[in-house]
């Protein structure tokens, strides 16, 4: 009788032991799930800041591919003047 007794001692041990166990792992877990959204929200400013940059720099493109063009009208009228003097 003493055996069972303290088997199922030993067994109620473990079972508390396992429900500490559990508890620290759901703690664990809250917490890793509280940093990924954390994470989550950095990443998705940073891809707003992205696009932004993404689209300065189109624009920048643009206004450079434009100027570029006006630069080389220019270049071409300046040609057909001094062609013309000669």
């Amino acid at each position: 009788m003493e055996q069972e007794t303290m088997l199922k001692e030993i067994l109620s041990a473990f079972k508390l032991h396992a429900e500490h166990i559990d508890k620290r792992f759901e703690e664990m877990d809250k917490r890793f799930e509280q940093r990924f959204e954390q994470i989550d929200k950095r990443f998705d400013r940073l891809e707003m800041k992205v696009d932004g940059i993404r689209l300065d720099l189109t624009d920048t493109q643009k206004t450079t591919n434009f100027l570029l063009g006006k630069v080389a009208h220019h270049e071409e009228k300046f040609l057909e003047l001094s062609q013309q003097k000669q």
